[in-house]
């Protein structure tokens, strides 16, 4: 691991031993229960694990994007539900009203979200849209005079449904240009607004710990002065937010590839066969020097990718090797993993089994692998060849 400064480091082993600690011996059962972990959000949340970006006088710690990281990927070293709720939490509901949001609109959410007494969500992905995001919206939000009348749905919305749930930007068409696109922005639904309706839970493959749902939108009416930022710029918002998101998933991906590799060192010591442990076998062990390998450099991918944002430099590129690799590492490292556990990896009592269901939606959420390639190659300057 690389080394890190002494204050990174002491965040670093507050959660590493709160994962250990508190996560890691009831998360197995909300797991198969899909139980949302309110106790285990409430103890991150007088941590301060929510408010690490946002500055003290918002409500926060005064940390910044890279200490959010780190607390990703140590939670994830144990389970990805949880690190999840605190990455889009953060990530997706706060980071957006913290950087677009007028002084009374951070006043009014910010010390809320960052304490972690209310979850912040963004409402972006579309039924029929997917990675064609300004192609596929058809939500709409019209002026009628000193209100925004929003009529839509939004699918795979992480942390919208909770009881904690306060606020959701969504993402909607509130005009055309000059040009016949779409004028895209986004504005501010608190829970409970009439007209908002939050759909049963998805029955899902993995992250069976987080909420996620579907959202639809019928005459819901909420003041003008919700509009996040400047009307029209929702759609560069959201390209500047998924930015920084990827960072974050990077970080989170690489936390379950290591945690394939903690489990699965534990488990070669443990299990004999044929007379020796298991670790003894060189095929075993070529399996865990492969996954270690995957996760250092995936771990060294998002801490460049981090340190450029941090510095004010370009990261686009970056943050898309970053998210490519590290989400292949933890996908290969839950499947390794899985084969050294034998049928044991195919039990969901054991971590590695959680892992594996886990590890897919990486290559999915906050950008598919194959928009990070695409962001790559643009980067590169291939995209008008």
């Amino acid at each position: 691991m690389p080394k890190l400064a002494e204050e990174y480091e002491d965040l670093r082993k507050t959660v590493e031993a709160f994962a250990r600690d508190v996560v890691a011996p009831v998360i197995g059962d909300l797991y198969e229960r899909e139980e949302f972990p309110y106790d285990i959000v409430r103890q991150m949340g007088a941590m301060g694990l929510f408010g690490l970006p946002i500055p003290e006088e918002h409500g926060g710690m005064g940390g910044d994007y890279f200490a959010l990281c780190l607390a990703l990927e140590e939670l994830a070293r144990v389970d990805s539900s949880v690190s999840i709720t605190l990455e889009a939490a953060v990530s997706l509901g706060a980071m957006p009203i913290y950087r677009f949001g007028t002084a009374e609109q951070r006043a009014e959410w910010l010390p809320r979200l960052a304490s972690g007494e209310a979850l912040g969500a963004f409402g972006l992905t579309e039924p029929g849209g997917g990675s064609d995001v300004p192609g596929g919206m058809r939500t709409t939000a019209v002026l009628d005079g000193d209100e925004w009348v929003i009529n839509g749905s939004k699918a795979f919305i992480t942390n919208s449904g909770t009881d904690i749930t306060g606020v959701v930007g969504v993402a909607a068409i509130t005009g055309e240009r000059e040009n016949g696109k779409k004028e895209i922005s986004t504005i501010l639904v608190p829970s409970g607004t009439p007209g908002f309706t939050v759909s049963k839970k998805y029955s899902k493959v993995g992250w069976n710990c987080s909420d996620t749902r579907e959202l639809s939108f019928t005459d819901c009416r909420v003041p003008a002065a919700n509009l996040l930022g400047e009307r029209g710029r929702g759609y560069a918002q959201f390209l500047q937010t998924l930015d920084e998101g990827r960072i974050a998933i990077a970080a989170l991906s690489v936390g379950l590839a290591q945690g394939c590799v903690d489990e699965s060192l534990r488990y070669v010591h443990e299990r004999r066969a044929f007379g020796h442990p298991i670790g003894h076998y060189q095929a075993i062990q070529f399996k865990i020097a492969d996954m270690e390998v995957r996760t250092h450099t995936a771990r060294l991918a998002y801490h460049h990718a981090a340190e450029l944002m941090l510095a004010g430099e370009p990261f686009k590129k970056e943050a898309a090797i970053a998210k490519l690799v590290s989400s292949n590492a933890a996908m290969d490292n839950a499947r390794d993993a899985t084969q050294i556990f034998g049928g044991y990896g195919f039990m969901n009592e054991y971590p590695v089994g959680r892992f594996y269901r886990d590890a897919k939606i990486l290559e999915i959420g906050e950008g598919t692998s194959e928009v990070q390639r695409m962001l790559i190659a643009r980067e590169l300057g291939l995209s008008s060849l």
